[in-house]
């Protein structure tokens, strides 16, 4: 397993709130459901997306926007539009007024807004992910508020699937756009990657590094593994100074600091499994006892394994999110340079 597609495993779609919006001009809607993760498309018209501080983008039909929670943003058919509408988060959609209108603009299923079905001189689809998992969130943590990809590079195909099957209601529906949605989101998380300049994490440019890749995957395919720097040397035929110097400059850490946060998240994502114990989740991502594990987490997370399960640390975690997200936004626009290399 390569180490993008362990990460890419993690922002999984789970009953994602998945709507197609019928607007005519003038619109404006206030989105404050602080959800970590959007995916919005247009199927007909454009749109601007205009976050609290950083650079408005306008997407048109066809482009595939992410923008990266919880802080507030709003979507208008023009940067100068009036907001009209706001969604909180429980994805309820209010007027200014407070008057609660969720109930009174549905147009059928999945579908909201103005006129009829089929109707609206803008067509959006919007997806939000509730709760990416920890592993999702190393990735997504590292996203700019905002990245675009052009109707060039995103699959039409799949827009225009995701369109047809937004308003279904058949068996296993969720299911479907659930994938649906996971894979426009993983189309341009790869293109934003790819991209050059785009400010991608060390992690995923050492993968083509001919010595610090090999020693990532061996890392990410069995974290449980007692691994020492001398062992991954070894294994990727270098001496153990130049891995630990190499490791280090291409990722930003050393390797048993990486492999440290990294068991650390998958045991996080591993807590909020139902049956499991902290001593059987310390087995697998490789610590000796419940004790080691513990003691690794509070250091690491400054709560217990057990604090985090039972939710104490969500307000820390909220509040945490929240605090990287009010510094200054970046927004990206793909170039065709980055779509073909991705």
């Amino acid at each position: 397993m390569d180490t993008l597609t362990g990460l890419l495993e993690g922002p999984n779609a789970r009953g994602a709130f998945i709507q197609k919006s019928l607007l005519n001009p003038p619109w404006a809607m206030r989105i404050e459901d602080r959800a970590p993760l959007s995916v919005v498309t247009m199927v007909r018209g454009s749109a601007w997306l205009l976050p609290d501080a950083g650079e408005r983008v306008r997407i048109s039909p066809g482009d595939v926007a992410l923008v990266r929670g919880p802080a507030p943003y709003t979507v208008a058919d023009s940067p100068g539009t009036p907001v009209q509408i706001r969604v909180g988060p429980d994805q309820r959609c209010s007027t200014l007024e407070g008057e609660d209108v969720s109930e009174s603009m549905l147009l059928g299923v999945r579908t909201w807004g103005e006129g009829q079905q089929g109707e609206g001189s803008a067509v959006m689809l919007s997806g939000t992910y509730q709760a990416p998992s920890e592993i999702g969130r190393r990735l997504l943590g590292a996203l700019p508020t905002i990245v675009v990809r052009p109707a060039g590079a995103a699959d039409a195909t799949l827009i225009a699937l995701l369109a047809s099957e937004i308003s279904r209601d058949e068996p296993g529906q969720d299911l479907v756009l659930d994938r649906l949605l996971d894979l426009l989101l993983i189309g341009v998380l790869r293109a934003w990657l790819a991209a050059p300049g785009s400010g991608a994490p060390g992690w995923y440019r050492a993968q083509s590094d001919p010595v610090v890749g090999p020693a990532l995957r061996l890392l990410h395919e069995d974290p449980a593994h007692g691994w020492t720097v001398e062992e991954l040397a070894l294994r990727t035929g270098v001496s153990r100074a130049s891995l630990a110097r190499r490791f280090t400059d291409v990722v930003g850490e050393p390797p048993v600091a990486y492999l440290t946060g990294w068991r650390l998240t998958l045991a996080a994502d591993l807590l909020r499994e139902p049956d499991a114990t902290v001593a059987t989740v310390a087995r697998r991502v490789g610590y000796g006892s419940a004790f080691a594990l513990s003691t690794a987490f509070k250091r690491v997370r400054g709560v217990s394994p057990q604090q985090f399960r039972s939710g104490a640390a969500a307000g820390a975690t909220a509040t945490a999110g929240a605090a990287a997200a009010c510094g200054l936004p970046r927004t990206l626009v793909l170039t065709d340079a980055a779509q073909e290399s991705a």
